[in-house]
């Protein structure tokens, strides 16, 4: 059973910076790719960062200079550490890890949640 626990979440003022993490417990095959997804009141669900198995990252236009995604393979983790923060960042920040493996097709799994509320 994989499970991903999101820590990190908070009140912060605009300009404010905060830092989320998601670890990882369970069997994960390694060549896997994780990322966080937000949502805010009436908005679907979206990509803010990603961090691919070879290592390549992903943002979204809206969080590009302001947002670093990085990952922890020995301690199964990956972060994002969130500057500049703006009213508009505020959502639920979802924790994924998404892969697929030969011989047990594709796998999906995200956290329960985190919220992330900017204050003007």
């Amino acid at each position: 059973q994989v499970q991903l626990v999101e820590l990190g979440g908070g009140l912060v003022q605009a300009g404010g910076s905060l830092r989320l993490s998601c670890a990882a417990s369970g069997s994960i095959f390694s060549a896997n790719n994780r990322g966080w997804f937000r949502q805010a009141p009436g908005k679907q669900r979206e990509l803010v960062a990603a961090i691919f198995s070879g290592g390549t990252t992903n943002y979204a236009d809206s969080v590009k200079g302001r947002f670093t995604i990085s990952r922890d393979v020995a301690k199964n983790t990956v972060s994002l550490q969130m500057n500049s923060l703006k009213p508009e960042d505020t959502a639920v920040y979802y924790c994924r890890v998404w892969y697929y493996q030969s011989g047990r097709g594709p796998k999906d799994y995200w956290g329960q949640g985190t919220q992330v509320t900017v204050s003007s």
